[in-house]
């Protein structure tokens, strides 16, 4: 027997398909885009304003797609980060990340990730396919927290712009007036630097851009990210300089302290220099140490002095708080633990 498809994850194009296939007319696309996510019912029962006849036959063929995590971890600092099945022994992780006047989820958009950065558990699981469009529009909708968001980021497991198809689905039902209606300033998605994806991004898309950089010398970057060989951050900059990142939305650079490997003060001055005339901001993260790599997150001292010689070179930056440190916070070590289990 055929497994159901799910609703939820559909855009309106393809709902207004479910309704021609359900004999409805085309405005019943709307209608089930508006139980799916305004009202965000539990069942396509509930969806009463549609024939019950054609209830049951989209009962029949479909599913809502809405399932709730299969564990979670608690941090002392509010951190709380959940684990979603999507594939057989195979798992995702989203974390939600409470603020006092924010409160933001990271969503995964693959199984693993093809990437292979020296620095991620995610890339060391290997990549076990996309998640679809419902996959990552589950990890928002299902989360207990789900109505008190106020940001979501796709900076979990897996490379966004390796997954475009779903990731731009996922974007126009979050920033739709027939979907969530978030005004996309809301939104970031953030990527290692994936030419293809990035320029169908930055033309189709008002949300936020972050791009993980981590060395402003290309061997050095090499030798943490091996997507440097195929995709130059030379050239991921030169495209991004080409967009207005001024007024509507904003691109931010991530940039992971190692002790004694790019924190110096002239790697602080060569990042400068790059990115000089860009309206942007450089985020600087503490490295969550994971198994079996040598890199050591640098010193408070380190990371200020680093922040403090960019923001002379006139360029913004910021030290990001690490949460969550005492729940596995790196991505990808829970869904690894879960995995082996």
């Amino acid at each position: 027997m055929d497994s159901k498809a799910y609703l939820s994850g559909m855009t309106i194009g393809e709902l207004k398909g479910v309704s021609a296939k359900a004999g409805l007319p085309v405005y019943a696309a709307n209608q089930m885009a508006d139980w799916l996510y305004k009202k965000k019912v539990a069942t396509i029962a509930e969806m009463t304003n549609i024939a019950l006849s054609k209830r049951n036959f989209l009962a029949k063929h479909y599913e809502l797609g809405i399932y709730p995590p299969v564990d979670r971890l608690i941090s002392s600092d509010g951190t709380v980060k959940y684990l979603f099945p999507v594939d057989t022994g195979r798992y995702v992780e989203t974390v939600y990340i409470p603020a006092d006047d924010r409160a933001t989820l990271c969503v995964s958009s693959q199984i693993g990730c093809k990437m292979n950065c020296m620095f991620c558990m995610t890339g060391k699981q290997g990549f076990a396919g996309n998640l679809t469009a419902s996959e990552i529009l589950n990890q928002i909708s299902s989360i207990p927290e789900s109505d008190q968001l106020t940001n979501v980021v796709f900076m979990g497991m897996g490379e966004p712009f390796d997954n475009t198809n779903a990731l731009f689905d996922v974007l126009e039902i979050l920033t739709a007036p027939y979907g969530y209606g978030w005004s996309p300033k809301r939104i970031t998605v953030s990527t290692v630097g994936m030419l293809k994806g990035l320029q169908r991004f930055l033309d189709e898309s008002s949300c936020n851009l972050a791009v993980s950089i981590h060395s402003p010398y290309p061997d050095e970057r090499l030798s943490l990210m091996p997507i440097e060989k195929a995709n130059p951050i030379k050239d991921i900059i030169r495209l991004v300089r080409q967009y207005d990142f001024s007024h509507q939305r904003r691109v931010s650079f991530e940039y992971i302290l190692f002790n004694n490997k790019n924190d110096s003060v002239q790697h602080a001055k060569e990042l400068a220099k790059i990115l000089t005339g860009m309206h942007c901001r450089v985020n600087l993260i503490h490295y969550h140490a994971i198994p079996e790599v040598s890199l050591q997150k640098s010193s408070l001292n380190k990371m200020e002095l680093f922040r403090d010689t960019l923001q002379a070179k006139g360029i913004t930056c910021t030290i990001r708080s690490s949460r969550g440190e005492d729940i596995a916070a790196a991505c990808g070590m829970l869904s690894t633990a879960h995995s082996k289990q």
